[in-house]
């Protein structure tokens, strides 16, 4: 048995041999993070420049957009060289670096998510308190609590998968995951297990019961309000449920195929459900939020009308 410190790399078995459609895949990926780059840096960039958007709403949109570009930073410049390259392998130190972006990357997006549904809840159900309850202070409280949780989480995570007795170095993946790398493991995994799961349930349980609770009390209000209150919660929630959804469904495909033999399941397929909360979300927010909030929207067709 070798302790992971001593494996130099690992081998991403999930790559096959796409002969010269590996550039028409290159190309594919590179157009995606380009656009995921231009689509959250301009909508950060609006939110920045215009006064009348430092709404609590807004900056937590703006914690969201840095986030994705974060989780990206780190998985798309590593798939254009792996899809280019002959020999997919990659060095512990570069698994673990991004074992610990990507895990950081879902749990902040899981955090901040849960954050803009309590936000909506109090500018919906509190709209004459909302001022004083989302106070600047209480506003970068929330941002921080979005970012440290996950973080303090995925270093204890990390730090024990890396301290682990390794029997290989194979990972059916196109990217490092921590699951693999503890199904490699030779030596006790108990404590990653309890650990993993302890945390997991813990967190989504209770990000979950906020979620779930702020939005039986918005649709109450919305029930008995009037067709105004309808409207305006109709125009800020939806894109904030559809962006839930999408995260939801998207980390449900990844822990389905982490966790079942999906062996019967096209390789290409299975690529594609591991990446999507990964590629889809960091695309799909800030089209969605740029396409459905009004102000965001007039923004955007002011900086790029022609005067």
């Amino acid at each position: 048995m070798m302790n992971s410190t001593q494996v130099s790399h690992f081998t991403l078995a999930a790559y096959f041999d796409t002969g010269v459609f590996k550039y028409l895949y290159f190309l594919i990926i590179l157009t995606v993070y380009v656009l995921i780059i231009s689509a959250n840096v301009l909508l950060i960039v609006i939110i920045c420049m215009n006064r009348s958007l430092h709404e609590p709403m807004y900056l937590f949109l703006v914690s969201l957009f840095v986030n994705q570009l974060y989780g990206s930073a780190l998985l798309f410049p590593f798939l254009l060289v792996q899809i280019l390259s002959d020999i997919h392998t990659v060095s512990a130190a570069v698994c673990f670096l991004q074992i610990f972006c990507l895990y950081s990357y879902a749990g902040v997006e899981f955090f901040n998510l849960a954050v803009m549904s309590y936000d909506r809840y109090l500018a919906i159900c509190y709209p004459l308190q909302y001022n004083t309850h989302m106070s600047c202070k209480r506003v970068a409280f929330l941002i921080a609590a979005s970012w440290f949780p996950p973080f303090l989480i995925i270093v204890i995570t990390t730090s024990l998968s890396f301290s682990l007795q390794l029997c290989g170095n194979i990972i059916n993946k196109v990217y490092c995951d921590n699951y693999s790398i503890v199904k490699l493991a030779c030596s006790d995994t108990t404590v990653n297990n309890i650990y993993g799961l302890f945390t997991t349930l813990l967190t989504i349980i209770s990000l979950l019961t906020l979620i779930l609770y702020t939005y039986t009390k918005i649709l109450r209000v919305c029930f008995s309000g009037s067709k105004q209150t309808r409207q305006k919660a109709l125009s800020t929630c939806t894109p904030h449920l559809a962006s839930l959804l999408n995260f939801f469904f998207g980390c449900m495909f990844e822990v389905v195929q982490s966790r079942f033999n999906m062996n019967s399941v096209p390789s290409m397929l299975r690529i594609f459900l591991s990446l999507y909360f990964l590629t889809c979300q960091p695309f799909f927010n800030p089209v969605l939020y740029g396409l459905k909030l009004s102000k965001i929207r007039h923004a955007c067709k002011s900086l790029f009308s022609v005067k």
